[in-house]
C-alpha cells in the first residue's frame, strides 16, 4: 500500500513537471516572442496620430514591445524604408511606378480640402480661384466675395504627401505656389487658419473634422461642389482622397507583420473612426 501511494505521487510529480515545461514553451495572451521587440516608423505626419493610437493599444496587449514613431513627410517614410533605416514607413497617398519596390498596407483612407476659418464668409472657391489664391492673382478675400482683407495663405513643404497632391490635383506646379507660410504638419496649418481669420490652408479632411467636431471654430470647403466630409470620402464621391499606407520594403514576418495586421484589423476601426478617417479592409494579404 506504501508502495503504490510513492508510485502515485511519483507519477503526479512527473505529470505535474511535464505540463508546466509544456506550458512554458507557450507564450500568455500578453506575451509576444519575435526576433526583435522594437519598432521604429517614420513618415507621414498625417498618419502620425492614428498610428500612435494603434501603437498604444497594441503596446497595451504587449507591453515588452516598443514602438518609436517620428514625422518627416511621406517621402521621409519612402526614403526610411526603401534604404532599411526603419521598419515601417508611412505614407498617406497611393505609391508611384518608382516606387513600386515597396510594398503598401492600407490602414485607412482620407481626403483633402481647403481650410478657412469658420467667421469668413466664403461658403465655396472655384478651382481656378483657388489656384489664383496660391499662385498670388488673388490676393485679397474681396476678390472671391469676402471682405476686404489680405489672404494669408498657408501652404506645405515639398517632401509632404499633402502639398504634392494639391498641387497635382489643381494642376500648379509647387514652384508656383506663393505662400505666405510654409508649414509641415496638419495640425501646423490649423493652428495657423484658427489664430488668423484671413488664413487659407489645405488639410486632411480627418484631421480638420476631427478639430471641428472638438469644437475649432474651422470650417472645410467642397471640392467641386461636394462637400468636404468623411462621409463622402467613404462613400467616394469626394474627389481629393487618398490612401494611407504603411509600407515596407520586403514581406513583413515577425513582430513587423504583427503589427501592420493588428493595425489595419477590425480592433482598431473605432481608433480609426475617432481620428475622422475612414476603416478600410485589408487590400491585400501578407
Amino acid at each position: 500500500m506504501i508502495y503504490l501511494k510513492q508510485s502515485v505521487l511519483i507519477s503526479l510529480t512527473l505529470f505535474t513537471a511535464s505540463f508546466l515545461q509544456a506550458c512554458s514553451q507557450y507564450p500568455s495572451k500578453n506575451t509576444i516572442s519575435y526576433a526583435q521587440d522594437n519598432l521604429t516608423l517614420t513618415g507621414s505626419s498625417t498618419i502620425k496620430p492614428l498610428v500612435v493610437a494603434i501603437a498604444k493599444r497594441y503596446q497595451a496587449k504587449y507591453p515588452k514591445v516598443r514602438i518609436n514613431i517620428k514625422t518627416g513627410g511621406s517621402s521621409q517614410g519612402i526614403k526610411d524604408a526603401s534604404e532599411g533605416n526603419v521598419d515601417i514607413g508611412m505614407v498617406s497617398r497611393s505609391l508611384k511606378a518608382k516606387e513600386k519596390h515597396l510594398l503598401p498596407f492600407t490602414i485607412a483612407k482620407d481626403g483633402i480640402s481647403v481650410l478657412i476659418h469658420k467667421n469668413n464668409s466664403i461658403k465655396s472657391l472655384t478651382n481656378k480661384q483657388i489656384v489664383d489664391i496660391y499662385t498670388n492673382k488673388i490676393n485679397n478675400w474681396r476678390q472671391v466675395g469676402g471682405k476686404d482683407a489680405p489672404i494669408f495663405v498657408v501652404s506645405k513643404a515639398e517632401n509632404h504627401s499633402t502639398g504634392k497632391l494639391f498641387a497635382k490635383f489643381f494642376q500648379v506646379p509647387i514652384k508656383d505656389i506663393s505662400a505666405d507660410k510654409i508649414i509641415g504638419d496638419n495640425p501646423e496649418a490649423i493652428v495657423a487658419v484658427n489664430e488668423n481669420p484671413n488664413t487659407i490652408a489645405y488639410v486632411s479632411i480627418g484631421a480638420a473634422e476631427y478639430d471641428i467636431v472638438h469644437g475649432a471654430p474651422l470650417k472645410l470647403l467642397p471640392i467641386e461642389g461636394v462637400a468636404a466630409t468623411i462621409a463622402n470620402v467613404k462613400n467616394g464621391i469626394f474627389p481629393l482622397s487618398r490612401p494611407l499606407n504603411l509600407v515596407t520594403n520586403s514581406k513583413p514576418t515577425g513582430l513587423k507583420k504583427d503589427f501592420i495586421d493588428f493595425a489595419r484589423s477590425e480592433k482598431v476601426y473605432d481608433l480609426v473612426r475617432e481620428q475622422s478617417f475612414v476603416p478600410t479592409k485589408s487590400e491585400s494579404t501578407l
